[in-house]
């Protein structure tokens, strides 16, 4: 979920629950004040009836309220001396409505100079409270939609507004590559936290860039010095093997120690290749059909398939055509091209199948599934293949982790299948 969006969440999460408490607030309000200004009406008119009635005698027969809201009946002095007057809800015909409505009713008491004593009752429309609670939860869906509204525009405009350095900050990161020329511009603000983010991430950049530089320094020098002295210690061994008498035993021991130099120098090359992946060095990037490259490292594996008599069919189901280093294509066809033939047995079968979203190589060999949870760790290998440096399919992964690829393996119909998924990518 956007940030906007969980703020426009939260917000009207927010207003909903103090819109309510504020309409149950109102009513209450609201309804206290009706009462009292309807109670203040009734003894208005309570003291104009009582002043009316001792002028006028026949105001005091009237004993039903009829056309008129009040009525007047006699009582005796005990009564009227301990009663005391009173306010209530009630309800009362109405001809108009053909329903019995809710009135407001004043009870009082009160005695003429003739030392008579009355029960006055004065009635008063009043507002409904169904009605009330109904209007006033029409009012308020409108004021919460209202409100709503305005917030949603506000949460687009303003508040975008407000956090567009925020926004940029993200897309120059999410455009930043460790390795280009391309320099980090944060986003100019005026606000302070704004800037203290755009210091602190800058600053990260900086050390980060520093660090990479020295690492690749590191891995070009050791690419340099490493390689040449093995490669010149190679060469004079295979002199001194070529002098050496074919029954001396000496011989046997320059060829071992050539066999472990060669080791030594692809695993130096594999080692450095990791390490040139992780640190996302192969930046550059161009459109590669898979399709003609895996055709291409086919032929180079040519004459190896014949020694083994390995048959190898191509499946080709769609072109296979995504944005991609060429080098590190090339680095992971020939892992797994190679990987699926020395893990094979003689007369066995390769199948390459290339689909819309990425390539699997299934292979004949062991009838019986590999570790899938081992088998992309780096120096892992099996037991009969000693000279492996173990770290073929560990480049593999570390190409797919670059791309955001995924990469796997599974055991089926008697072959060992290693799919490469390429969906991430355009």
């Amino acid at each position: 979920m956007k940030l906007l969006n969980h703020t426009l969440l939260y917000l009207s999460a927010s207003l909903v629950l103090i819109l309510s408490i504020w309409a149950v607030v109102f009513y209450f309000s609201m309804m206290e004040e009706v009462y009292d200004s309807i109670d203040d009406g009734l003894e208005n008119y309570k003291m104009l009836i009582i002043k009316k009635a001792n002028r006028d005698s026949t105001l005091l027969q009237k004993s039903r309220f009829d056309e008129s809201n009040y009525a007047i009946r006699p009582i005796d002095r005990e009564f009227a001396l301990q009663a005391t007057e009173e306010f209530k809800d009630t309800s009362i015909y109405m001809e108009y409505e053909e329903d019995y409505e809710i009135v407001r009713m004043l009870t009082t008491y009160f005695s003429t100079p003739q030392a008579e004593y009355y029960e006055l009752k004065i009635i008063t429309s009043m507002v409904e409270g169904d009605d009330l609670v109904a209007d006033l939860l029409h009012a308020l869906l409108w004021l919460y939609v209202a409100v709503i509204a305005s917030a949603f525009i506000i949460n687009n405009w303003v508040l975008r507004k407000i956090w567009s350095p925020f926004y940029q900050l993200q897309s120059e990161l999410r455009g930043f590559r460790l390795g280009e020329d391309k320099i980090f511009q944060p986003p100019q603000t005026r606000v302070r936290e704004f800037q203290d983010m755009n210091h602190t991430v800058a600053e990260l950049l900086r050390a980060n860039i520093a660090v990479f530089q020295q690492q690749k320094q590191f891995i070009e020098n050791a690419s340099h010095e490493l390689q040449t002295p093995l490669a010149i210690a190679i060469n004079k061994l295979e002199l001194l093997l070529e002098q050496s008498p074919e029954k001396n035993g000496q011989a046997q021991l320059l060829a071992n120690a050539i066999h472990y130099l060669e080791r030594m120098t692809r695993l130096n090359k594999s080692l450095l290749l990791l390490s040139k992946i992780e640190n996302r060095q192969f930046s550059k990037e161009e459109l590669v059909n898979f399709n003609e490259r895996l055709r291409r490292q086919v032929d180079d594996f040519e004459e190896l398939l014949l020694y083994r008599n390995i048959h190898l069919k191509m499946i080709e189901n769609a072109v296979l055509t995504r944005r991609f280093n060429g080098d590190l294509a090339d680095v992971l066809i020939t892992n797994l091209l190679k990987n699926a033939i020395v893990h094979n047995h003689e007369g066995g079968r390769v199948i390459i199948t290339v689909g819309n979203d990425g390539f699997e190589i299934a292979n004949t060999g062991k009838q019986q599934p590999l570790d899938s949870e081992k088998m992309f760790t780096r120096f892992y290998r099996s037991a009969d293949q000693s000279s492996s440096t173990g770290l073929g399919l560990a480049v593999v992964k570390a190409i797919a982790q670059l791309y955001q690829a995924e990469v796997g393996y599974r055991y089926e119909d008697g072959l060992h299948r290693l799919y490469f998924r390429l969906t991430h990518l355009m």
